[in-house]
């Protein structure tokens, strides 16, 4: 049996580099997405630039890191939450997801503006994305959920769209976990996503403010909502 506990040097390693993001959303958090450099991370941390290169060879290395891991936080919350209800409840599946969303972006709000807000001045992203595995299982999550109300939609007049009218990675994720769901069913689900976000996004840069005294409560009322449009009831 293969000994995987990391030895003295390599657990030396994985805490420094625990430490590197901490502190790089820690500067985020308190200045923008403009404060994240390899310079002031080392100057908290008191290391050389040097040493800290060692880890990360460019901020938009540690940066991609940062995202990808935000990301699958987030994913993976939202995906246990779904789960945790069963297939045959779509409500209920679609609701805690929705919850489990703006829970994690309320208590990680670095975090959510890192993956869906503020852009980091000079970011170059990778040719493969910033987190291409956590943002698959998001697309193809969210279309999930809209796949079980797809039945009961009105399949009456209603705008058209074909494939072409998507990214043609996502396309092709969707068409092959969903081979049955027409590209309209893509649509609503990138319209589930913009009610989800939308309030969540106004709660995290403070633009509820006192307008709203419970704003769980008021992201409650509109995912019930969603849920209803959909044909879903609780």
């Amino acid at each position: 049996m293969t000994n995987t506990t990391p030895t003295r040097r390599q657990q030396l390693r994985l805490d420094t580099t625990a430490e590197i993001k901490r502190v790089a959303l820690a500067l985020l958090a308190e200045g923008g997405p403009d404060a994240i450099s390899l310079r002031a991370i080392a100057r908290e941390m008191r290391m050389t630039a040097g040493a800290l290169y060692s880890y990360y060879g460019t901020r938009d290395e540690l940066i991609t890191a940062l995202t990808s891991d935000m990301y699958t936080s987030l994913v993976d919350k939202t995906e246990a939450a779904r789960d945790a209800h069963p297939a045959e409840a779509p409500a209920a599946r679609l609701l805690a997801w929705g919850e489990a969303f703006r829970s994690w972006a309320v208590a990680n709000p670095a975090g959510f503006r890192l993956v869906y807000g503020d852009p980091v001045r000079g970011y170059k992203v990778p040719e493969v994305g910033a987190a291409p595995e956590a943002a698959s299982r998001a697309c193809a999550g969210l279309t999930g959920l809209v796949a079980a109300a797809w039945p009961l939609q009105d399949q009456g007049p209603q705008e058209e769209y074909t494939w072409d009218d998507f990214d043609p990675g996502l396309a092709d994720l969707i068409k092959t976990k969903f081979p049955d769901l027409p590209p309209g069913a893509v649509a609503l689900a990138l319209r589930v996503w913009g009610r989800m976000h939308g309030l969540v996004a106004l709660e995290v840069y403070g633009h509820l403010g006192s307008q709203a005294k419970d704003p769980a409560r008021l992201y409650r009322a509109e995912l019930r909502d969603l849920a209803r449009s959909l044909g879903l009831k609780d």
